[in-house]
């Protein structure tokens, strides 16, 4: 966990609780609690349930770790494919650049992690040696598909489209709630 956020430090985290402050600011004071340099109460209980339930799933992954977080990592960046496709841009600044700027399209745009997606289910099809555990496999990849569309779908909704905040938030939710079902599935 540490080592992801002083990858990227912070931000993805930072995202979260900036949504979560923004989310229970209400609808007009929603953008200016998630600019604001100051965490707010319902950051920091985002950031310590987040934290508490990313340890108690990593607890209970132990060794399997290794395996667990690239899935998990690859789901939660994913996510915000879906996020920047289906919602417009919300911004509390006057000139900021648009995720949406650069945006070829969700086609174009998910081709190498679709690529990489397909890559490590083939492999997985071929090394996988019991019928229960590919079983698992393929619900774990059809939960990952769910969790990355719904959240982003969700907190897009609720804060009237999208922003990096918004993102970073989708990334740490799904991550965490793959996390959460590898624990419970494995």
């Amino acid at each position: 966990m540490a080592s992801g956020y002083l990858i990227t430090g912070g931000l993805h985290i930072d995202g979260l609780m900036d949504t979560f402050d923004g989310i229970f600011a209400g609808k007009k004071k929603r953008l200016k609690a998630m600019k604001d340099s100051k965490v707010g109460s319902f950051g920091v209980q985002a950031l310590v349930f987040i934290t508490l339930i990313q340890i108690a799933c990593i607890l209970k992954i132990q060794n399997l770790i290794i395996f667990v977080l690239p899935i998990c990592l690859f789901w939660g960046r994913f996510s915000n494919l879906f996020f920047i496709e289906k919602f417009k841009y919300m911004s509390y600044k006057k000139k900021s650049i648009s995720h949406k700027k650069f945006w070829n399209g969700f086609k174009k745009e998910s081709l190498i992690s679709i690529f990489f997606l397909l890559t490590f289910i083939a492999y997985q099809l071929v090394s996988i040696t019991s019928q229960a555990i590919l079983i698992k496999f393929l619900i774990l990849i059809l939960i990952g598909i769910f969790l990355s569309y719904s959240i982003p779908y969700i907190l897009g909704n609720k804060i009237g489209g999208f922003n990096g905040d918004a993102c970073g938030a989708s990334v740490v939710l799904v991550e965490t709630a793959m996390l959460f079902m590898h624990a419970i599935l494995l």
